[in-house]
């Protein structure tokens, strides 16, 4: 069965097979850390961590880089104004990033590369494309002629024309024109600086993730990924200056995800309109979530309410349900194969096929969840009559299994265990102390129930104890 993705620059779903035979190279583009990560800010993670598990099913191996930018005109401002020091503010949301999509139970990407970790490789890269006519020092500034690279626009199907009109320099730069965006920012008073052949300053936004998914998996490789706000202007002038620089193609494939929408506006910080993924953790167990993000075509967009995210945590009741029957469930006496089973077991393989043949175009996980769930309706209805033998029943647990690791619901398997009552105890004395105000005694309660194998979140009225996130 060959594997078809949506390519957004040829717009069109087309064959994929990994450059370097059962290899995939994958980049997603993360997050700028100057603020908590909100749910528009989690669905291309998700995507990106779903996509590994996908292709790893397939018996590939996968290198997947996702970025963390920690240098920006934000990042500076809102340390300026909270009075830290920029790389102390950058390294507080960064640590938060990674601490709350771990809680999804994922896993991490292969590599996590930093920004400002990277400046050799940006500056190589600002110097090629300096030597190739693509770029021009004005000032202490270095920017990238749009002019220089006739295939400008082709990613965002827009008209250098068009895109001229209207624009405008903003005051203090210094480039011969609108369009042209910078490479490398001089420095200014108060602010990081770094050595460069153009004096001291830093990188701008685009050249970051060029010049690192460079260094970590070459020129062509498969998958480039992020949200659609990026195609224009990130990833086009991504596209520009790597093959501007390389004089051949930058990635194969551009995979991007549908927004997160609030009242049909994107999920945005600028807007305010967020909710934040450590505050929705609070709520929902990660499970949820990520049957929320799953239930939806990655292309499409998707509408955020909390209706929704209660409709999620019903159907992983659902399948949580089916793994609890299939748990309790008495086979019958007769050591022989049943009649019963080989239906059951026929549903199976149908299910499992079909839910392959989603994936397999262009990842559609919303119609493979669809094929989730019907397997459990089989199952739950082939064990109600108990006429189908625990063989049987440990075939198609191991099949819903695999497909529910795919989709990232590991969590729905496991059936939970009552929460012991040692554990209860010092999530009771926990909160006496948070009543009292004594957090220090608190959060070593909390460290104690986590060791244990627990954690603690907040709840209307109260508080529950869970099994922690893997």
């Amino acid at each position: 069965m060959s594997v078809r993705l949506y390519d957004s620059l040829g717009q069109d779903k087309r064959e994929f097979v990994p450059r370097d035979g059962d290899h995939v190279t994958m980049y997603f583009c993360g997050p700028t850390v100057y603020n908590y990560i909100h749910l528009g800010n989690a669905r291309p993670y998700v995507v990106s961590m779903v996509a590994k598990r996908y292709f790893e099913s397939l018996g590939w191996r996968v290198t997947l880089v996702e970025n963390i930018t920690d240098i920006d005109d934000r990042i500076i401002q809102k340390a300026a104004v909270e009075g830290v020091p920029w790389d102390e503010y950058a390294r507080r949301y960064s640590e938060a990033y990674i601490e709350d999509t771990d809680r999804l139970g994922l896993g991490r990407p292969d590599v996590e590369p930093r920004a400002t970790e990277h400046i050799p490789e940006i500056i190589d890269l600002i110097a090629r494309l300096v030597a190739e006519a693509h770029a021009y020092q004005a000032g202490s500034d270095v920017y990238f002629d749009v002019d220089s690279y006739p295939g400008y626009g082709r990613l965002s199907k827009q008209q250098i024309g068009e895109m001229r009109h209207g624009a405008r320099i903003t005051p203090g730069e210094e480039k011969a024109d609108p369009l042209d965006f910078a490479l490398w920012k001089g420095a200014k008073p108060g602010e990081p600086a770094w050595e460069s052949p153009w004096g001291p300053g830093r990188p701008g936004w685009h050249i970051e993730c060029s010049a690192m998914s460079l260094k970590y998996l070459g020129a062509g490789f498969d998958i480039h990924g992020g949200g659609r706000d990026l195609i224009f202007p990130h990833h086009e002038n991504e596209v520009a200056q790597a093959e501007g620089a390389l004089g051949t193609t930058f990635a194969r494939f551009w995979v991007h995800n549908g927004m997160l929408n609030t009242r049909e506006e994107k999920m945005s910080k600028s807007i305010g309109n967020i909710f934040l993924l450590r505050e929705a953790l609070k709520e929902y167990r990660p499970e949820v979530l990520i049957c929320y993000f799953v239930g939806s075509h990655y292309r499409s967009p998707m509408e955020f309410s909390r209706e929704l995210l209660d409709e999620a945590g019903q159907q992983v009741e659902r399948l949580r349900n089916t793994f609890r029957g299939l748990t309790d469930y008495a086979p019958p006496l007769e050591a022989d194969l049943l009649a019963a089973d080989a239906g059951l077991l026929a549903a199976a393989d149908r299910r499992e096929a079909a839910f392959a043949e989603a994936l397999a175009d262009d990842l559609n996980t919303a119609a493979a969840l669809g094929e989730a769930f019907a397997l459990a309706r089989e199952i739950n209805s082939a064990i109600a009559t108990a006429r189908v033998s625990g063989a049987a029943v440990t075939t198609v647990r191991d099949a819903l299994t695999g497909m529910l690791h795919i989709l990232g619901l590991d969590a729905v398997t496991r059936v939970e265990e009552e929460i012991p009552a040692d554990v209860l105890l010092l999530a009771a004395r926990r909160q006496e102390c948070r009543a009292a105000k004594d957090f220090g005694a608190a959060d070593r309660l909390r460290d104690e129930i986590l060791a244990a194998g627990y954690e603690v979140r907040d709840a209307p009225g109260g508080y529950k104890v869970v099994p922690a996130a893997e």
